[in-house]
């Protein structure tokens, strides 16, 4: 295994570039129902905000994945006794992994990738303070992109042998489409290889009223954190979207089973970028946000047709929250 550093420096960096962000927002506002890829809501202050929502009385998903995470440490211990690299996408402030990091004694790797290089970066080195004797090998990239993992010629020795486990909490599974998540468990498939593991957190259909409460919180963060996105998008492409012309909105979806966030325009707004122009009338919405909610034979069902079998599930006492461990086949069947 490579020598712990003092430091932490970034182990790959594929961050998308303005002109990426650009051709994102071009794409979205010219749909017929225009939307804005919610990647771009993760620059330093949308991280900060999305680390006040996960502490919200109303946003439920934080807590009771934290307090499933608590319960079963001795048994997830028991799972892993061999020598385990752990990545994670969109690790954010990566408060949840600590508690693996803390209580899997068979880590030897840990792997945090998010779009946000600075908040990536600060987090990384928080945790190698934390954990001196643990590989930190942070990768800034649109997680929904391909990764390009290279672990030989990285020079890792025994490390790149070591069983692969994607830790992907926080139900954000449920921000893809039901299509683009077969997808993605597809790549997370391949990137752990047979007799790998997934241990994902799934957020359960459950009352209404407890949805529309954890997205639309009284003191306005999550309000802050959806206008964000507009921020950080004029950071990087110039002045295109005066934020306070928008208002936050999250919508139950019964027919689909899932949350939409908007920004619904308070006047009419033209968004300039380049030669071209967009119109956004009043009262009208521009979407930047999905999250799905499961129920836990759909999710089997969409995990075994992307080659993972489940393994284990634990719930609340509400159920409205899972922590599964899936396997990944030899073979998938899609």
């Amino acid at each position: 295994m490579a020598e712990p550093t003092s430091d932490v420096e970034l182990f790959l960096d594929i961050a998308p570039e303005a002109d990426t962000m650009e051709a994102d927002v071009r794409i979205g506002l010219s749909a017929k129902q225009p939307w804005l890829p919610s990647k771009y809501f993760y620059d330093a202050r949308g991280s900060d905000l999305f680390d006040q929502i996960c502490e919200l009385d109303e946003y439920y998903p934080t807590r009771t994945e934290r307090r499933i995470l608590e319960r079963i440490l001795p048994e997830l211990n028991a799972l892993f006794p061999d020598p385990t690299v752990m990545l994670e996408y969109g690790s954010g402030s990566s408060t949840k992994t600590r508690l693996l990091l803390e209580h899997l004694g068979s880590l030897r790797g840990y792997v945090p990738i998010d779009i946000s290089r600075d908040h990536l970066l600060s987090t990384g080195r928080a945790l190698k303070t934390l954990f001196p004797r643990l590989s930190i090998l942070p990768v800034c990239a649109d997680y929904g992109q391909r990764i390009p993992f290279d672990w030989d010629a990285a020079g890792l020795g025994p490390l790149a042998q070591a069983r692969r486990m994607v830790f992907f909490p926080g139900s954000t599974i449920g921000n893809f489409t039901r299509e683009t998540a077969a997808d993605f468990l597809m790549r997370m498939r391949d990137l752990v290889g047979a007799g790998g593991f997934l241990l994902i957190g799934v957020d359960l259909v459950k009352d209404e009223s407890v949805l529309h409460a954890a997205y639309n919180d009284a003191q306005g963060v999550t309000a802050a954190f959806n206008r964000n996105i507009l921020h950080h998008i004029n950071d990087r492409l110039g002045s295109l979207f005066n934020p306070d012309a928008f208002r936050h909105e999250a919508i139950w979806d019964a027919d689909h089973e899932r949350i939409e966030m908007r920004l619904i325009a308070n006047e009419d707004v033209t968004v300039r970028l380049g030669h071209d122009a967009y119109s956004i009338e009043r009262d009208s919405f521009i979407r930047t946000e999905y999250s799905h909610k499961y129920r836990l034979d759909s999710f089997a069902e969409l995990a075994g047709s992307c080659g993972f079998s489940t393994k284990h599930v634990w719930t609340d006492e509400n159920q409205w929250f899972a922590v599964q461990l899936l396997e990944a086949t030899p073979s998938t069947s899609r």
